[in-house]
C-alpha cells in the first residue's frame, strides 16, 4: 500500500509512541500485554489507512470532463452564490470525505492556476451550512482555457490540517495530486451554471475515476 508523504512523519512518531507503550506494559503489567499489543496494532492500522494513496490514472484526459477531486459522497448539488472569487451564482457540488475515504485531493481538470488562497477559520462539522465560509479552508481556481473551475478544501471537526500544493501561475494536469486533508472533511467544486452533471445526491464517487460533470 502506497503511503502519502503527509502521513510518513505522523506514522513514524505514532509507531515509536505505541512501541514505547507496549514496552512499558511488558515491563509493568506483562499479563495485559496481549490486549494492549492488539489494541495498539489496530489503532496503528486505523491511522495508516487515513494516509493511503492509491495510484489512479484518469480513464480519459479530456478538457470537457470534470473528475471528482476526492473520494467520498456527494452531499450538496445546488445553485449557490460564490462570494470569494466569482461573486456570482455557480453550480456547487460538494463531496464529503469520511475518515475511511482516501484523503488525497486531485485536479479535476487541466489548466492554469489563477487563484489560491488559504483562510484560517473554525472547525464546524463539514455538513454545517456555514462550514464553507467559516471553517479553515483553501480556495483554488483553475482556468481551463474555456472556463474557470473553483475548488474549495474545507476542514471539519476532525480534519484540521489542509495541505495545498498549487501556486498561482502553475500549469496543472488533470488527475495529478493537488492537496490533502488529514482525517477527511469536504471539497466543494463550483462549476458554470448550466453544466451537465453526471452525479446525484448521495452518490459515492472516487477521485480520478468518477466524472462528476461534463462541460458544454
Amino acid at each position: 500500500m502506497k503511503i502519502h508523504p503527509e502521513g510518513r512523519r505522523v506514522l513514524a512518531l505514532l509507531f515509536v509512541g505505541l512501541g514505547l507503550v507496549v514496552a512499558l506494559v511488558y515491563w509493568k503489567a506483562p499479563a495485559q500485554l496481549p490486549v494492549v499489543a492488539v489494541a495498539a496494532g489496530l489503532f496503528f492500522l486505523t491511522i495508516l489507512q487515513f494516509f493511503r494513496n492509491p495510484t489512479r490514472m484518469v480513464p480519459e484526459e479530456a478538457d470537457h470532463l470534470v473528475y471528482a477531486p476526492a473520494d467520498g459522497k456527494v452531499v450538496v448539488i445546488e445553485e449557490a452564490y460564490e462570494p470569494e472569487y466569482f461573486k456570482a451564482k455557480r453550480l456547487q457540488v460538494s463531496i464529503f470525505m469520511s475518515p475511511v475515504n482516501v484523503h488525497v485531493n486531485r485536479n479535476p481538470v487541466s489548466g492554469l492556476v489563477k487563484y489560491n488562497k488559504y483562510h484560517p477559520g473554525k472547525y464546524l462539522v463539514a455538513w454545517h451550512p456555514k462550514s464553507s465560509t467559516e471553517n479553515e479552508r483553501t480556495t483554488v481556481v483553475i482556468d481551463t482555457g474555456e472556463t474557470e473551475i473553483l475548488m474549495r478544501q474545507i476542514a471539519g471537526a476532525l480534519a484540521k490540517r489542509i495541505k495545498n500544493y498549487l501556486e498561482v501561475g502553475q500549469q496543472v494536469v488533470q488527475g495529478e495530486d493537488f492537496g490533502f486533508i488529514k482525517f477527511g472533511s469536504r471539497v466543494d467544486v463550483f462549476l458554470p451554471l448550466g453544466t451537465r452533471l453526471n452525479v446525484e445526491i448521495g452518490q459515492k464517487v472516487k477521485g480520478n475515476k468518477t466524472v462528476i460533470a461534463t462541460l458544454e
